[in-house]
């Protein structure tokens, strides 16, 4: 089929309008789902203090990767008491 110009032009601008369509639906999908996930560990966090615990040791550990200092007042004491802490 062979189409004049304009309507060729026309044609395109739909199926550009389409998939574009197509590709917000599945890019809310995935927010959705992460948006699902997130809520989910939220969920095992507060259920689990001590996994709460360990993900934040787990971020400091990312951020002492990445700095040429760092110093923690609490002290590697305190950390233990507050895990003995959570566990009773």
């Amino acid at each position: 089929v062979i189409l004049p110009g304009e309507m060729r032009e026309i044609l395109n601008r739909v199926v550009t309008a389409e998939k574009e369509a197509e590709a917000n639906v599945i890019r809310r999908r995935e927010e959705t789902n992460a948006t699902r996930s997130l809520l989910n560990t939220a969920k095992v966090m507060s259920e689990n203090p001590v996994m709460l615990r360990l993900k934040e040791l787990e971020a400091l550990e990312a951020i002492a990767g990445k700095v040429e200092r760092l110093t923690v007042h609490n002290g590697t004491e305190g950390l233990m008491t507050d895990l003995v802490k959570l566990r009773d």
